[in-house]
């Protein structure tokens, strides 16, 4: 059974209830995080420009399908990440990880707000640029999986969705800051100025994420005592005992990610692209979806952790997936029947709104994985998966929509990915409101 940890479990020394209050808990969790993904999303916002900086030899297809793959690339080091700085965390302690995850994602930023042009140095810039998605992405691999299991350990049995909500809520903070800057960089400055230098702007403001996130985290009570003050530490990997014991929590934690990944990185990231370039809506109008989308999980999300808190959790995330999926084809289909800013917020609003509902489900995965591995474990999880869906996402409906000459392909994409989560729901175990985990 996966509660068996051997001995392993035993050289945990259970870290007192953390000293710090847990409002303030949450918020010094929420701000770091919503930091650490607007540097990692701005990028998305802005992909159509970084294609023509950057690639810019490309026809407009390519530029916009390398500046995606670009995106993409910083996928490929998460799960290092994941499995590297989650391993840390269950080792050295969640907060000593979190720090670390702060100054890479500030690294990746500073590379590029202040890497020159292709014009400029040639193919070194694209390259420069990859490099900073690669940092990046290996600080967020590792920033997930520290954070979750934080926010899960600080909560009682009777919260745990409520406390696991702020993961997903500070993530909406990020994308919603990143998408206003964005926003606000293309409508206020002129085309020329834009595209000189106006849209270095928010990568400028994600490098501030290092003095602000390090003294917020450096308050935080730890959870965790770490490895180093246990005299009998046990010497085998964290992973080694994840993908061993709890394999089946692992499958089924990908499966459940599919949907709610596919749905976050279509609708957030590839959407105001989509618009932008299929649908020619203003770019102004199409950045501001993003707006929506992050304020609709900031607020949205911590509320339906309460719900999911008093009601079954898994039913709840059933029910909503079983309506994306229902609700796809026609919010496309209205979309591409006259094409605008006003009919995509609200096709936007309405798949954003269904995904936070699918949310329900959120503490279940890390509750099935004991404290001493479970950093490691939401690391690899949600890292894996993301590198399968997510970032793949932008890439694959890319080329979809150019090879079947079809606006609707992404609707397609999201459905199938649905499918998927629908049954790891039905099949994992929900033991996240018990009172030991």
């Amino acid at each position: 059974m996966e509660e068996n940890l051997s001995d392993f479990a035993n050289t945990v020394i259970a870290a007192d209830r953390p000293a710090l209050n847990r409002t303030r808990a949450i918020a010094a969790i929420t701000i770091g995080n919503a930091l650490e993904f607007f540097d990692f999303t701005v990028f998305s916002f802005l992909a159509v420009t970084i294609g023509k900086v950057f690639f810019p030899t490309e026809s407009a297809y390519g530029q916009i399908l390398l500046a995606t793959a670009t995106f993409g690339v910083g996928f490929i080091t998460r799960p290092i990440g994941g499995i590297v700085l989650g391993t840390y965390a269950d080792r050295a302690g969640r907060r000593a990880a979190l720090l670390v995850t702060l100054g890479l994602m500030a690294l990746g930023s500073a590379l590029m707000a202040f890497t020159p042009t292709y014009a400029e140095i040639g193919v070194a810039a694209p390259v420069i640029i990859v490099i900073a998605r690669l940092i990046q992405g290996f600080s967020a691999g590792g920033e997930v999986g520290a954070t979750t299991a934080m926010l899960l350990e600080y909560a009682e049995p009777h919260n745990r969705s409520f406390y696991s909500s702020w993961q997903f809520a500070s993530q909406g903070l990020g994308v919603a800051i990143g998408a206003a800057l964005a926003t606000g960089s293309a409508g206020l400055l002129s085309h020329a100025a834009f595209m000189s230098w106006g849209w270095r702007f928010p990568f400028v403001i994600g490098m501030l994420v290092a003095p602000a996130g390090l003294y917020i985290r450096h308050k935080l009570a730890d959870t965790l005592v770490p490895a180093s003050r246990r005299k009998d530490a046990h010497p085998s990997s964290p992973l080694g005992i994840v993908l061993r014991d709890h394999w089946r929590t692992v499958i089924l934690g990908l499966m459940m990610m599919a949907g709610g990944t596919a749905s976050v990185y279509l609708i957030t990231f590839y959407m105001p692209t989509y618009a932008i370039r299929q649908l020619h809506v203003h770019m102004t109008g199409a950045l501001s979806a993003g707006i929506i989308v992050g304020l609709i999980l900031f607020i949205g999300t911590p509320l339906l952790g309460l719900l999911a808190d008093r009601f079954n959790r898994k039913a709840i995330s059933i029910a909503a997936r079983v309506a994306t999926v229902l609700a796809i084809y026609p919010a496309f289909l209205y979309l591409n029947a006259a094409p605008s800013a006003g009919r995509l917020l609200i096709v936007v609003a309405v798949l954003i709104t269904l995904h936070v509902f699918s949310l329900a489900s959120m503490a279940i995965v890390p509750s099935l994985l004991p404290k001493p591995v479970r950093a490691t474990g939401s690391a690899f999880i949600y890292a894996v998966g993301v590198v399968i869906v997510g970032g793949s996402s932008q890439v694959i409906v890319t080329w979809l929509v150019h090879v079947t000459g079809s606006r609707l392909s992404p609707a397609l994409f999201l459905l199938v990915c649905s499918a998927i989560t629908i049954l790891g729901l039905i099949l994992i175990e929900d033991r996240s409101g018990e009172e030991k985990i």
